[in-house]
């Protein structure tokens, strides 16, 4: 049975959309969808989870899209605003976990520069022992080494021990790959549910 959980943060944690900011600053969902697919896309975004300093990222973005420079340095500026608080329900199995002491880690694909605002806006990530974020790692899920560096950090377990929460199949598959349990993330009920049968609550 699993005895230490590994949480994903992006929409297993905490609810983050871009186009929730992009809406606010654009006034239309329906040109936001079409900017952050078109110019603030994932693939410019994973380079920040890479390590790539975002405003490094954010000014080769703007020599292709001038236009579009206010617009570009918001993803930095406003970034909290993309979140919108904790998903559903699941800030209350963290902290449930932790009082039945289960040991908490998260593996996060996510800029460094944005962890310390993080923490400070999202109490319930003080509850973890330890978050890999991937740009500190210059690695991004699923990466296989960046759960070998995981498990290092948890202080080398058998990876049948760790139980991974992640709402990318290609995360929890990669997961799996490397000896993990894994769970693919959809709701706070189901999760829950997978928890108790892993034994943890």
């Amino acid at each position: 049975m699993a005895s230490i959980a590994l949480f994903d943060l992006g929409n297993v944690l905490l609810d983050w959309d871009p186009v929730r900011l992009y809406t606010e600053l654009m006034g239309s969902r329906e040109q936001a969808e079409e900017f952050c697919a078109t110019v603030t896309t994932m693939d410019w975004h994973k380079q920040h989870d890479r390590g790539v300093p975002m405003a490094e990222n954010a000014r080769r973005l703007i020599e292709k899209h001038p236009e579009h420079a206010e617009l570009i340095h918001a993803w930095r500026i406003d970034w909290l605003d993309m979140f919108d608080g904790y998903v559903d329900g699941v800030d209350d199995i963290v902290r449930a976990l932790k009082v039945a002491g289960v040991p908490l880690y998260a593996l996060s694909n996510m800029p460094a520069e944005v962890w310390p605002e993080m923490r400070e806006e999202f109490p319930v990530l003080t509850d973890f022992r330890d978050v890999i974020i991937s740009a500190k790692e210059k690695m991004i899920k699923p990466d296989p080494r960046i759960y070998a560096i995981a498990l290092e950090r948890m202080g080398n377990p058998d990876p049948a021990e760790v139980l991974f929460i992640d709402d990318r199949q290609d995360n929890v598959d990669a997961a799996i790959a490397a000896g993990m349990k894994a769970v693919h993330f959809t709701d706070a009920a189901a999760l829950r549910a997978a928890l108790g049968e892993a034994g943890l609550l």
